[in-house]
């Protein structure tokens, strides 16, 4: 059982001492396959230790392969020659249930939900002495019902069929598991099921957030995160009035108006500045907790102050963009490249994640940034792509993203504005890993585009030429190939 790294000092503290209080007192010791909750579980503090290492261990699964494999695999991305087949299966669709990137992945999100469900178990036996104490455990407990509500829509969208109403019951999805069994050999649940326990936990989240303010830049959850995991959920869903609803709710607050210059756009992405973000993880320059960066785009080398990244966006991508568009010079910069000796000129490469200096623990970059997990544009573009699919006004959120960021209001209507609202979601999310769930749930193939410059890429049928027919079985992952073989009772998803 992964424990946290937190919760495993307050547990030796806690025996050390016990030792020096009596040589004769018998020392309990637990099982590998049990936690001392007896120890874990007794004081508020206790409670806000959990806390601190649900927030703390999340930083471990926001970006780097938990973010960007999926745009890996989309049409987003080309493999540059010095790629070193870092992230390269995914990238050719050849990879298999043993690939490390689904294996980790899968891992990586139960890990934490072993130690939410753990809390979740044991936090209501916690004897509170005030009502201050009280409200905190609520608020812990409805904060780990957050948690678990986005690590397993995560799951979903990467184990399961794009959410199909008339299927649902009856798809499989991931396997539910709310109790830590270290003997368990849990089957997989429908995909039904699997967004109805999702939805389940929001509910109970909302009822110690509900009162919590939300606030630009928020470090901790609100009811405005709450309302955001929501939209995004019932997106998935297609349950478009709830989707818009939950969107429209944190937009009319007006709390995270969208940035309108392209100074305030690189403050948001290089600087982390607070504009537009409704929940954003705790970073510092500490090397103790550095949680996962973006580092395949840049490759900085600050010898010869040239890039050789793992790679390189798409022209198609780049040519989305505007000359107008305030994001265009801060996603994308031109950049000079060195690719096996080989210098290349005004190569455009993805500056999204490109460090925030503050955060450097030396003279170049280390990546590192504020972790953005949600965000006020995407919720304009939920309530877009859901008015348009109920029937209602899709132009005026569309159009609210498209005028803030330099771009020319829409007029569009019928299969013209619903590309626009792709194209504008394509653009506003580019390389934070939504482009192959969109691909997937718009029933679309992957094509990839034309090329910046063949010389400095991998090109074939793998690679630059790439097509994958829509309904593919590998736009849904397999499941990862110890677990096949460990627990029995699970299934492989067809095509793996």
């Amino acid at each position: 059982m992964l424990i946290m790294k937190y919760i495993n000092k307050l547990l030796i503290l806690a025996l050390t001492a016990s030792l020096f209080v009596s040589c004769s007192k018998k020392l309990e010791l637990f099982p590998y396959s049990n936690i001392a909750t007896g120890q874990s579980f007794l004081t508020i503090d206790d409670a806000a230790a959990w806390n601190t290492g649900m927030y703390s261990s999340m930083r471990s699964y926001v970006y780097g392969i938990f973010m960007f494999s999926t745009d890996v695999q989309s049409d987003l991305l080309n493999a540059s020659l010095e790629y070193g087949n870092r992230n390269g299966a995914p990238h050719r669709w050849d990879f298999n249930d043993d690939d490390y990137t689904i294996r980790d992945t899968w891992a990586g999100y139960y890990s934490a939900m072993k130690n939410i469900n753990m809390f979740l178990t044991n936090a209501p036996k916690i004897n509170t002495t005030s009502q201050a104490d009280a409200d905190k455990l609520k608020r812990y407990i409805s904060e780990a019902h957050w948690f678990r509500a986005y690590y397993y829509l995560n799951l979903a969208l990467r184990w399961s069929k794009a959410y199909d109403p008339g299927t649902a019951a009856t798809d499989l999805s991931v396997p539910i598991v709310l109790e830590f069994d270290v003997a368990g050999r849990p089957a997989r649940s429908t995909v039904k099921q699997v967004y109805d326990q999702i939805l389940d936990d929001l509910a109970k989240a909302k009822e110690g957030l509900g009162g919590i303010a939300g606030s630009k830049g928020a470090n901790r959850l609100s009811i405005d995160a709450v309302l955001a995991l929501e939209a995004r959920v019932k997106l998935y869903m297609k349950d478009w009035p709830g989707a818009k609803a939950a969107a429209d709710a944190v937009i009319n607050k007006n709390l995270y108006p969208l940035v309108k210059t392209p100074v305030d756009m690189k403050n948001l992405w290089v600087n982390d500045s607070n504009e537009e973000t409704i929940f954003k993880l705790f970073a510092n320059n500490s090397n103790e907790q550095p949680g996962q960066v973006n580092s395949i785009y840049l490759g900085y080398i600050p010898a010869s102050k040239l890039y050789r990244p793992d790679f390189i966006p798409t022209q198609w991508v780049v040519d989305l963009f505007d000359n107008a568009d305030i994001r265009k010079g801060v996603y994308f910069k031109s950049d000079s490249l060195d690719i096996q000796g080989a210098k290349y000129k005004n190569i455009s490469l993805v500056h999204k994640y490109e460090g925030n200096p503050a955060l450097f623990t030396a003279a170049n970059t280390n990546y590192a940034q504020g972790q953005k997990v949600l965000r006020a544009a995407e919720l304009y573009l939920i309530s877009a792509e859901a008015a348009y699919n109920s029937g209602g006004d899709a132009l005026t959120p569309l159009n609210a993203v498209r005028t803030a960021r330099g771009l020319t209001p829409s007029n569009a209507t019928g299969a013209a504005l619903l590309q626009d609202i792709k194209d504008e979601r394509t653009r506003e999310l580019a390389f934070e890993g939504f482009r192959l769930d969109d691909l997937k749930r718009w029933n679309e193939p992957m094509n990839r585009k034309p090329a910046q410059n063949l010389s400095v890429i991998n090109t074939g049928d793998r690679f630059n030429t790439l097509t994958k027919s829509a309904g593919d079985n590998k736009f849904v992952w397999g499941l990862p190939a110890n677990d096949m073989t460990v627990n029995t009772n699970l299934v492989q998803n067809p095509g793996w």
